[in-house]
């Protein structure tokens, strides 16, 4: 863990005066476009697991993963998504928060680049774990019922319920009308506290509800986001043996990069014409150990912010470890993976599109667990053989720890990746307090580019303007693993 009086002074400074660029945050006027705000993430890692319940784990992540794209399956892959609500436990799984209805009330939801849906879990369910906090429609004067079914299955089980609209607000933006599900059936064991339920930040075209989602409601409305973009920052405590159940996970920002988070440029790389749905990159590199595979074909890649791993086709994940002396197919509940010796620092990259850039995963970050002394498992799997509209890689947060993404909108849509700066690396491990945030009166963006002053009450603060004072607080907290742009 990283004491914060270990931290140098010139980190400390650098955010002292990045207060100085947060204009349009103070108490005032409503500003024509909301500015852009950073909301921070929360890490959820998993407690110490014997090799049993490892074993469980990881063949949930396989069969969840080839759930959620519809691998090996002849069901519409839209009424099949699938997201890590039922792997809260696993390492390197991350949400934020939003606030919904009138007053408005704050929910933790996974934020998931793999999915298109936004959906929490309702009061008038009996199948919500005990101390979930559930949205109560009846609570919501501005609530309405479209009364619509909806339904999603999982690798692991399903969750269903109807339709509704409200008022939704996130990292100071809102959406007054905004459908999503209120769920009232949930299998067992797919929610963990303090998560809701799970905003989707994929494309309406593979969305279960068919409705389009809050950021592309953003996104699309016309003079209301600085920049149609939204950027991860994803903190790492993989080989921290000291960390707690949940740690402060990085920064989700709409409408900016926060240039306090990376260095360099950001190279963009086209989603392929006509592929917006998830998030799609052509994968054009794989290196390891300094070997460069040849990748069969064209590749293409989801970049999924709700996949904890990195799946790929099984010829490929094989030639993978080839280059890895000592690894072996794993078998039993650990098919599909490989194991290697844990005395071997794994080097992997990973190029995208027609960049000549190529972005390096972290060898701890690559050494999924340690199975024995001896050996441990790596962080790539095999996926089975997937239908023409699969992309073959799913690419997780294995690799997106690793970078500071963006995800654009338009002109044209792509995917950005940049590397991270020392300010968001010292974050890694960062022994600091968890996030916080409170709901004042806000000023927000709405969908409609107008402001609206709102009466708010308590919960976790979504967006909207907060006093200055409250800024330096957040600015130094960034020290300890919270950071708001």
């Amino acid at each position: 863990m990283l004491p914060f009086n270990s931290l140098p002074s010139s980190l400390i400074l650098t955010l002292l005066i990045s207060l100085d660029s947060l204009g349009g945050l103070s108490y005032g006027a409503p500003n024509p476009i909301a500015q852009p705000l950073s909301i921070p993430l929360v890490r959820r890692s998993q407690k110490p697991r014997d090799i049993t319940e490892l074993g469980t784990w990881a063949k949930k992540q396989r069969l969840a993963l080839e759930a959620k794209y519809g691998i090996g399956q002849t069901s519409d892959k839209r009424s099949s998504g699938m997201n890590l609500l039922t792997n809260q436990n696993a390492d390197s799984s991350y949400f934020g928060s939003l606030a919904v209805g009138t007053p408005p009330i704050s929910y933790d939801v996974i934020l998931d680049t793999g999915s298109a849906d936004f959906w929490l879990a309702g009061s008038n369910s009996s199948s919500i774990p005990t101390g979930i906090p559930t949205f109560d429609t009846s609570a919501s004067s501005s609530f309405v019922d479209l009364k619509t079914s909806f339904s999603i299955r999982y690798g692991s089980g399903a969750a269903a319920g109807t339709l509704g609209s409200d008022v939704v607000q996130m990292a100071g933006f809102e959406v007054s009308n905004q459908t999503f599900a209120v769920v009232s059936e949930v299998s067992t064991n797919m929610l963990t506290t303090p998560v809701s339920g799970i905003l989707g930040l994929g494309w309406d075209t593979i969305a279960a509800s068919g409705v389009k989602p809050f950021w592309q409601v953003l996104a699309e409305t016309d003079g209301l986001l600085d920049e149609p973009v939204m950027a991860f920052q994803l903190t790492q405590y993989i080989d921290d043996s000291s960390a707690r159940s949940s740690e402060p996970g990085g920064t989700f920002t709409f409408g900016a990069v926060n240039s306090s988070l990376y260095t360099g440029d950001i190279d963009y790389q086209d989603i392929p014409d006509g592929s917006a749905g998830y998030w799609i990159l052509q994968l054009k590199t794989l290196n390891v150990q300094g070997q460069s595979l040849t990748l069969s074909g064209t590749s293409y890649a989801a970049i999924d912010t709700g996949t904890t791993l990195v799946g790929g086709p099984s010829s490929m994940i094989a030639s993978l470890y080839s280059q890895i002396p000592g690894s072996a197919a794993a078998t039993g509940e650990y098919d599909g993976y490989y194991t290697y010796p844990c005395s071997t620092e794994v080097s992997i990259s990973l190029g995208f599109g027609s960049s000549s850039n190529t972005w390096s995963i972290d060898p701890s970050v690559f050494k999924l667990a340690q199975l024995s002394q001896d050996s441990c498992l790596g962080a790539f799997f095999e996926l089975s053989s997937s239908g023409s509209s699969t992309p073959e890689w799913i690419v997780g947060d294995t690799f997106l720890k690793n970078v500071y993404s963006v995800f654009r909108a338009s002109n044209p849509p792509a995917v950005g990746f940049a590397n991270l700066s020392s300010i968001a690396l010292a974050m890694n491990g960062a022994d600091g307090s968890l996030p916080t945030p409170t709901i004042g009166s806000v000023v927000a963006a709405t969908a409609t580019g107008a402001g609206s002053d709102r009466a708010q009450s308590s919960g976790s603060r979504t967006g909207g303007s907060v006093p200055i004072q409250g800024l330096f607080i957040l600015v130094a907290s960034c020290l300890l693993g919270v950071l708001l742009q």
